[in-house]
């Protein structure tokens, strides 16, 4: 099971450092066309947590004894969401809060059902891994981290939506 947890954990992996590479590209070119990133104190936790998240899993991976094929079953369908959720942000889509005038919200895609879809999906993602490797533990740590820097990230954007007069 060892092999295959570690086998997970680099597609995980190599699909956020994707994931950066295109919400990078994004930001500049959103920045460049008069956008204005907002709230930028809260992103180094995120990113902290993130990391750290990956970080641990890679090394709890090395000692894993039992893979919970239906939790990484829901976690692989998290991943459906997730590339639904980048498809229909297209390029706006972004790790970071950015404020971009005259643009619309985007109302399509699971957006027309749920105004965060993202975090609701990222949320289930730092739960589900960590429980199909067998690591209750790290789920709930790294949850409640998760869920601290999201209120806070959430608050933000929701300020941003209303100074706008989208929310």
């Amino acid at each position: 099971m060892t092999t295959i947890a570690l086998a997970i954990m680099v597609l995980v992996t190599a699909q956020r450092l994707f994931e950066l590479v295109l919400a990078n590209r994004n930001t500049k070119r959103l920045l460049a066309h008069g956008a204005q990133e907002i709230g930028a104190l809260h992103y180094p936790l995120i990113v902290a947590v993130h990391a750290g998240w990956l970080a641990t899993l890679f090394y709890q991976a090395a000692s894993v004894i039992s893979i919970n094929w239906w939790l990484l079953g829901a976690f692989g369908v998290l991943q459906c969401g997730r590339v639904w959720v980048l498809m229909s942000l297209g390029p706006y889509w972004t790790t970071r809060i950015i404020s971009v005038p005259n643009a619309p919200l985007v109302r399509r895609g699971p957006y027309q059902w749920f105004r965060h879809p993202n975090y609701t999906i990222v949320c289930g993602e730092i739960a589900l891994l960590p429980l199909a490797f067998g690591y209750t533990m790290t789920a709930i740590i790294f949850t409640a981290m998760n869920a601290a820097v999201l209120i806070w990230r959430i608050r933000i954007e929701n300020n941003v939506l209303t100074c706008r007069g989208i929310n």
